[in-house]
């Protein structure tokens, strides 16, 4: 298998590992990173991909008090485990609060939103079919 970097770019100094056969994930290193860099710094937010391959996807999302993620669906499955912070995260059909430790599952297609009621770190697990195959 070959494995796949993502690239250094001006925000994001140096490369590091998306995809191999084992992928190790410093949450917390990768949590500092967020938190110093510049749309941490400038928005309501910041995240950095972690893990990404054929089917699934694993980002870590920084939102500071008040920021919301609108109305939008996911195209698979996903998981929302909450770091640090607390969240609000709504459907049409139901509201939960998850803080720290907390996390939820959610079927592909199903509109939501995500705010955070306070400064919140969390990690979104996107789960979608692979090409060719259903």
């Amino acid at each position: 298998m070959e494995q796949k970097f993502n690239d250094a770019t001006p925000q994001r100094k140096q490369d590091h590992l998306l995809d191999a056969v084992l992928v190790s994930i410093n949450i917390a290193a990768f949590t500092d990173q967020l938190k110093q860099e510049q749309p941490w710094k400038e928005s309501d937010r910041n995240s950095i991909t972690v893990f990404k391959t054929d089917g699934m996807r694993i980002v870590l999302i920084g939102l500071h008090a008040g920021a919301e993620m609108a109305k939008h669906t996911a195209g698979g499955y996903i998981s929302v485990q909450v770091l640090e912070g607390q969240i609000k995260f709504t459907t049409d059909d139901k509201s939960l609060e998850l803080s720290k430790g907390q996390m939820l599952a959610l079927h592909p297609g199903i509109p939501h939103s995500v705010l955070a009621v306070q400064e919140t770190i969390f990690l979104l697990t996107l789960a979608t079919t692979m090409a060719g195959k259903e």
